[in-house]
């Protein structure tokens, strides 16, 4: 029917033409994204699954990532065992040295200098290796865990390759003797009173065998003296003695105060003699205190009689004699094998990680592989889609003209 009043065929074609354009412009849309699914109305259900495995994609991601710098942490403390593994080398080489009889006293004190240094260095080391602030070398408790895009963890426990936990704290063995009496304040009050004009105080530690330190002679008038003003006489007169040929010190000697923890304060003798004394005599004055504690009439002290009042600490080791270096290369043959022990854990920890990652990276392409399936456009049919709406479109254009120009043909019979 020919109407000028409701033109059907133009709203048809209008129709039609807006499908066409809607269709183009999802064409478009795709293929300017790459992505089939670019809205919840594109395809609801494939766009949940596609959340949940590129959420899984960036795990797996980073979880390789952290196992990357879980590496870069473990390269950095193996590196760092790698340096110590060098003093340590040093160290033994050292003791090789002056474990042979064909060194003099002074030149064992030289090797010994360099021996201690060694060993502070491996200290400094393990306390100053850090990845992120992370140390890793100077305490044997706790670990690192290590995310790897599983609810499991790997890993990496921390070791002690401080001086202490490779068992090498270097110095040499005291013995001392702390006597019993106690005073509340060093500075004031009597300690011991010397009567019957000036007394002679003699104090010698002896190994009990062939070492003596040469003997302490102190000269003390008769007057009452304070813990101090004692300690003072005695270290005064040790520390002039001067010295041996061979450098050493004629007298090892030292007096000093001790505080029980209580307030109360004790006298303390300490030989610094290589070998650990096993005798202290004090002979040759008449002198007392408060509690007789100092008494001096005996002339000589068995110290491993009298073990409540003698401390033998073991300083460490040290390659200042023959037996002491003999001894050290048996405890740096154990820091070796520890040293050893804790890059070797470290070294498989790298390569399960390396393997870590190798899965993770594999993983990750597959659920990449996936998610593009579900969401990637397939260009090729999706070109093919545009090409046909093109030619719709342009079709409905062209019809929608046309169906525009029938109202005018109605008109001409009115003419």
């Amino acid at each position: 029917m020919l109407a000028i009043k409701n033109n059907i065929m133009a709203g048809n074609a209008a129709r039609h033409l807006g499908k066409a354009y809607d269709s183009l412009a999802s064409s478009v849309e795709r293929l300017a994204s790459g992505l089939r699914i670019n809205s919840a109305k594109d395809d609801a259900a494939g766009l949940a699954v596609r959340e949940l495995i590129r959420a899984d994609i960036a795990v797996l991601q980073q979880g390789s990532r952290n196992a990357s710098d879980g590496i870069s942490m473990l390269q950095t403390m193996e590196g760092a065992l790698g340096v110590m593994d060098d003093n340590l080398i040093r160290m033994k080489e050292l003791a090789e040295q002056a474990a042979t009889g064909s060194y003099s006293t002074a030149q064992r004190v030289i090797m010994n200098a360099e021996f201690s240094e060694m060993a502070d260095e491996i200290d400094r080391i393990s306390t100053a290796t850090k990845f992120n602030d992370i140390n890793m070398l100077n305490s044997n408790v706790g670990s690192v865990e290590i995310h790897v895009g599983t609810a499991a963890t790997i890993d990496i426990d921390k070791v002690d390759m401080s001086k202490s936990g490779l068992g090498i704290n270097t110095g040499v063995n005291v013995a001392t003797r702390t006597f019993t009496d106690t005073v509340t304040n060093t500075s004031s009050g009597t300690f011991v009173t010397i009567g019957g004009g000036t007394q002679t105080l003699t104090i010698q530690f002896d190994d009990g065998a062939t070492t003596s330190e040469d003997a302490v002679v102190v000269s003390l008038t008769a007057q009452d003296y304070t813990m101090d003003e004692l300690v003072a006489e005695i270290n005064a007169i040790s520390g002039a003695m001067g010295f041996e040929d061979d450098g050493t010190s004629k007298s090892y000697v030292m007096a000093s105060t001790v505080d029980d923890g209580s307030g109360n304060y004790s006298l303390k003798l300490t030989s610094r003699l290589v070998a650990a004394a096993s005798e202290i005599e004090i002979s040759d004055g008449t002198w007392t205190d408060a509690t007789g504690a100092l008494d001096a009439s005996a002339d000589s002290v068995d110290v491993d009689a009298v073990r409540t009042s003698l401390d033998t600490v073991t300083g460490g080791v040290n390659i200042l004699t023959v037996t002491d270096a003999t001894a050290s290369l048996t405890t740096l043959t154990s820091a070796i094998n520890t040293k050893d022990s804790a890059r070797a854990r470290f070294g498989y920890k790298m390569n399960r990680l390396e393997s870590t990652i190798a899965i993770l990276d594999i993983q990750s392409e597959n659920l990449m592989a996936a998610e593009s399936r579900i969401s990637d456009v397939d260009v090729a049919t999706e070109m093919a889609t545009l090409t046909r709406t093109q030619v719709l479109a342009q079709a409905g254009i062209s019809m929608l003209s046309q169906a525009n120009q029938m109202p005018q043909m109605a008109l001409s019979l009115l003419r």
